[in-house]
């Protein structure tokens, strides 16, 4: 479970993200949509601990800063960023090190296997091209096995077999019971995944509702999005 009460960030005189306030249950993908600018990345660093901010992050009842919330958490950012003189084997033995993962070698050649980097296993950090650098985020994000897991842009640069892997993943791990947050600007490439969705603007929450009052509406999500942040009628944006 993921609980943000009254998050609040500020960059000097700016706010990038004013009293935000929600709670996502176990066994749900919740879908982060907004603008370029809209704060969403803001929210993600929050969460994650890259950032100082006001208010108060839960993970599964734990301050999202203690130990225990750490090693409850999986991230993967919009950027991958990788040693560059590591191997993609390397990077996963990393990980598994750092939170002294025992018997991991057989999980990390699954998740590397099923992203299609099996035959790059050697490949250095520095000569990964873009769609492999995402795909090698991905499995480094899933390695832990975390219950709460944050994807930021996670479709972008992936061919569609990677994609196609990464939602087949995404669904069963929330139908194991971990509580999924995706932040993007891109509708569709989550559009049949989502349980409920937050629309953010301008650093605040506009609209929290889930997949079945959306269907009760009558509207798709793409043209409430626009209607949010766009003011625009359902029925004039295609």
């Amino acid at each position: 479970m993921l609980e943000v009460s009254h998050y609040t960030k500020r960059y000097g005189n700016m706010l990038a993200c004013d009293d935000l306030t929600f709670s996502l249950p176990d066994g749900s993908i919740t879908v982060l949509l907004g603008p370029n600018g809209a704060g969403k990345s803001t929210l993600m660093k929050g969460i994650t601990g890259f950032l100082r901010f006001e208010g108060r992050i839960l993970i599964n009842g734990l301050s999202n800063a203690e130990l225990a919330s750490r090693r409850a958490l999986g991230y993967i950012p919009e950027i991958p960023s990788f040693y560059p003189n590591l191997t993609v084997w390397e990077h996963m033995e990393f990980v598994a090190r750092a939170y002294r993962l025992q018997n991991y070698q057989e999980r990390a050649a699954a998740l590397l296997e099923r992203f299609s980097l099996t035959e790059h296993r050697k490949k250095l950090g520095a000569a990964l091209s873009k769609g492999m650098a995402q795909k090698l985020s991905i499995c480094l994000g899933l390695f832990t096995q975390p219950s709460v897991l944050l994807l930021d842009e996670p479709f972008i640069g992936l061919d569609p077999h990677a994609i196609k892997e990464l939602k087949r993943l995404m669904e069963e791990l929330r139908d194991q019971g971990a509580t999924l947050l995706v932040s993007t600007h891109i509708i569709e490439s989550v559009d049949m995944l989502w349980d409920r969705a937050i629309i953010m603007q301008k650093g605040a929450i506009r609209k929290t509702l889930s997949r079945k009052e959306l269907d009760q509406s009558g509207v798709s999500l793409e043209a409430l999005f626009f209607e949010i942040t766009e003011g625009t009628p359902p029925e004039q944006k295609a």
